[in-house]
């Protein structure tokens, strides 16, 4: 009995790491997508500061980035371990 229900769980880590993983990039997609639009819509209020609105977007990005692949490797390290 108790081999079932650890075999269930087990499945269900499976299923639950690849679905963490999901939303971490879509997450990060939609994150860095609305990060794109703002900058240009800032540009386009702002053409001066092109220079500074862009480095800040790359930063920012790149930060997002990072986090969802932290979170995609926690997720795949919960699925292996």
């Amino acid at each position: 009995m108790l081999a079932m229900i650890l075999a269930a769980i087990d499945g269900l880590l499976g299923i639950g790491a690849c679905v963490g993983a999901a939303i971490a990039a879509i997450g990060a997609g939609i994150g860095i997508g609305k990060i794109g639009a703002s900058a240009m819509e800032a540009i386009a209020r702002q053409p001066e500061a092109t220079g500074d609105i862009r480095s800040n977007m790359i930063v920012i990005a790149a930060l997002v980035e990072g986090v969802a692949l932290f979170a995609v490797v926690v997720c795949l390290l919960s699925f292996f371990l």
